[in-house]
């Protein structure tokens, strides 16, 4: 019931922030130049000035660096990513430009979830004989986020600078609080197990007199430890990578092609529709497999789940789980992110446990992000000293977080530490992007700036 209506609140919120588009537009039709809007967005990829600074020790670079650690650390764990966080703080206090921030901030998410991916392979399941990565979910959403990447960018320029800050709100609020409940719920039920793990031995005497423990003993067989190799062995399911690299590498050909042809002519539209069968066929595979998989089980009468995710794998629910792919990854086009601000809260919403929805999360968004940094790489969109600086932060962020959280939840036996820290990422880039995004509509308004939709074509 509480996800119809999360659900519901979104797509009431987004109907009305793109009606009042329209009202906005026709009230509005004075004839402006549509480019110098273009310049103001923080959050499309088109043409701007490059602004570059140069890397030198000063405050501005230990801040990136202070605030760019704690990003990236905050955000592999709760496994969004933290493109919220690093676009403001790369233009705010570095000083680049939108577009080449957005770029690094792809660099860094590229870098804190590869290394967080790297730490995960080594971790085993903390309560299965199953890997820690769930790559059934892996499959399925990793396509529709890469395809709703191609569409977030391709909106990124045709919605007005602040339709775009208002569906920014209105979804990192919606997320975090909906994570910061789910967070609590967890937390009551970490307690009662606590306490029940910490009850005292009861004794009690037989009808022989005899003096009984209640008490576990240690198995005949100990359980065999695995190495670190013997966890990356079991980790690695070779196939899937293999699928799931296929269709990363096929993305990222059409996209590099794409960048060279003419937007809006045949062949430009010829490579955006190839995408939707790349992404629809590897989804329509893994939905069809975990919908039989599921039924199979449901008739054979085995409780046991299908994947890492605990809802009925019906119709109704992979259209959704399609729905909310397409979504976060379009939200990763609009933001320079790479779309973890749904996906992580989504893989706690369909029952999967915080831990492994952390390392699918971060996995998935290797794969997306990566694709983007290419792109930009051979577009030459950021600068390369600065990239592999806060790249290699993110890096290091991403591994020792990983580690320290990992650490503090088996110390405190509280899971619900992982969706807590989603919640508060996703919360406090809701603050920044919604406090730039406002304050600069408020100029826009001032100015007397278009505010309506622009042309796709023409502001290519």
């Amino acid at each position: 019931m509480a996800t119809k209506g999360f659900v519901l609140y979104l797509l009431s919120g987004f109907s009305i922030a793109v009606l009042s588009v329209l009202f906005i537009q026709k009230s509005n039709n004075d004839d402006m130049n549509q480019s110098s809007n273009l310049l103001e967005s923080p959050y499309n990829l088109s043409t701007t000035e490059k602004v570059w600074p140069a890397l030198e020790l000063n405050w501005r670079l230990v801040m990136a660096t202070v605030i760019g650690f704690l990003g990236s650390a905050c955000g592999t764990v709760g496994g969004v990513g933290g493109g919220g966080i690093f676009v403001p703080m790369l233009t705010l206090i570095v000083g680049f430009d939108t577009k080449s921030a957005a770029a690094i901030s792809k660099c860094m998410i590229m870098g804190a979830s590869a290394s967080s991916v790297w730490y995960n392979l080594r971790v085993p399941h903390p309560t299965k004989e199953v890997p820690i990565i769930d790559y059934d979910l892996a499959l399925l959403f990793q396509p529709m986020l890469m395809l709703g990447i191609t569409v977030g960018v391709a909106l990124s320029v045709v919605f007005p600078y602040w339709l775009i800050t208002v569906l920014i709100i209105i979804l990192f609020l919606g997320t975090s609080s909906r994570s910061f409940y789910r967070g609590i719920e967890m937390w009551k039920e970490e307690t009662i197990l606590n306490k029940e793990l910490t009850k005292p031995q009861e004794s009690f005497v037989n009808s022989r007199g005899e003096l009984l423990i209640d008490t576990e003993y240690e198995p005949l067989v100990p359980k065999e430890e695995k190495s670190k190799l013997q966890i990356l062995c079991f980790n690695l399911r070779w196939k899937r990578l293999l699928v799931l690299a296929t269709v990363w590498v096929l993305f990222t050909v059409i996209q590099v092609i794409k960048n060279d042809v003419v937007p809006c002519t045949t062949l430009y539209w010829v490579l955006f529709s190839l995408q939707f069968p790349i992404a629809t066929l590897v989804f329509g595979y893994e939905a069809t497999k975990l919908y039989k998989e599921h039924k199979k089980r449901m008739s054979t009468g085995n409780a046991e789940t299908v994947c890492g995710a605990s809802i009925q794998w019906s119709p109704l629910n992979i259209a959704f789980c399609a729905l909310c792919g397409i979504l976060g990854g379009t939200v990763g086009g609009l933001l320079g992110s790479g779309g973890g601000f749904i996906l992580g809260p989504l893989l706690l919403e369909i029952g999967v446990i915080p831990q492994v929805a952390s390392a699918t999360a971060t996995f998935v968004m290797m794969f997306s992000s990566s694709l983007s940094v290419v792109e930009f790489y051979l577009l030459k969109r950021f600068p390369m000293p600065y990239a592999l600086y806060l790249m290699g932060v993110s890096i290091l962020a991403g591994f020792w977080g990983q580690y320290f959280v990992r650490k503090l939840i088996t110390i405190l036996r509280r899971a619900s530490l992982i969706v807590f820290i989603l919640s508060g990422v996703i919360f406090a880039s809701a603050l920044t992007m919604g406090v730039i995004g406002i304050e600069r509509s408020i100029r826009m308004i001032h100015n007397h700036e278009f505010m309506g939709f622009l042309n796709f074509c023409s502001s290519q």
